[in-house]
């Protein structure tokens, strides 16, 4: 792969960047064909006849950072009332789906954990196809647990010798992931090729105070052609859609803040979309210009859940 791009100080990223950097990573990406125009709505519940189902995206539509959105428990509750079919599908796979799913419920949530599709969940089902006794070698943040996880996985950041003796990588987080071990990983990725498998694919998450770097970013750097397993890529999409029951795709809404996963994952799936615009990645700023300049047109723009 030749796509190098260099990471950002803090202060440099923001919408604009994330935007660019999604176009680069263009060719990794599903195709998908949009409609002409948005509808634009306040909330989710001016949709509510048009959509039997939502699948939801966390971050930026559930909550930023450490807060639940203003208004999104509320509007669960409405869609639970009307009959509407929920999903969670998150592409955080820093930590165990039941721990988001205990953050869900400290912030009012009901959702159960059938109802909950983590991108970590959906990539230990690749760790499982390797043989018995792959090595493989996990990029997690400091303190990351491993027990959920079908296969044993070992913490790259605990044993250097593994860029040489690991038979492949998972990408579970970022957190404390830099450029320069990301070069080391290429290295060591170009002397001897072997599987990686990215579990996040966003390039970065929203946060209360800005925008922080995801595992997305770092793995189109490296010289092999990561598998990915979280959106805008399909087993994620078809996991959420197993829990959907017998709804056509069509009357299913994928909810999110980002148009590079979010909408064109949702729209690859066969599922209308929905761009919450005041939260997230676009929060400030009017998306119109990054729909125009990407080409990835939401069927309907809320501003708010």
């Amino acid at each position: 792969m030749d796509l190098p791009c260099p990471a950002p100080a803090a202060a440099e990223i923001d919408a604009d960047w994330a935007c660019a950097r999604y176009e680069t990573l263009r060719p990794l990406l599903p195709q998908a064909d949009f409609p002409a125009q948005s509808t634009h709505v306040t909330d989710l519940s001016a949709v509510f006849d048009r959509y039997d189902g939502f699948i939801l995206d966390a971050y930026g539509v559930l909550n930023v950072g450490g807060r639940a959105i203003p208004g999104a428990v509320e509007r669960i509750a409405q869609m639970r009332a009307a009959g509407k079919a929920v999903v969670v599908l998150t592409n955080g796979a820093s930590v165990p789906r039941r721990t988001a799913l205990a953050k869900y419920t400290a912030w009012g949530f009901d959702f159960t954990a059938p109802e909950v599709v983590a991108s970590r969940d959906v990539a230990a089902g690749r760790l499982a196809q390797a043989e018995p006794g792959f090595l493989w070698a996990a990029i997690a943040g400091p303190g990351a647990g491993f027990d959920d996880l079908p296969v044993p996985v070992s913490p790259l950041s605990q044993d250097a010798s593994l860029l040489e003796r690991a038979d492949g990588f998972v990408f579970l987080g970022s957190d404390g992931w830099t450029a320069a071990r990301n070069a080391t990983l290429a290295a060591a990725l170009a002397a001897r090729p072997r599987p990686v498998v990215i579990a996040n694919p966003d390039v970065i998450s929203p946060n209360e105070a800005g925008f922080a770097l995801e595992p997305g970013h770092f793995a189109a750097d490296l010289p092999v052609r990561p598998e990915f397993f979280g959106k805008p890529h399909g087993p994620a999409f078809e996991a959420a859609y197993a829990r959907m029951g017998t709804l056509p795709r069509h009357r299913i809404a994928m909810v999110g803040d980002t148009l590079h996963t979010d909408v064109l994952g949702g729209r690859a799936a066969g599922f209308g979309t929905v761009l919450i615009a005041g939260h997230g990645l676009f929060r400030g700023h009017d998306p119109a210009r990054f729909i125009a300049a990407s080409g990835i047109v939401p069927d309907v723009i809320a501003q708010t859940t």
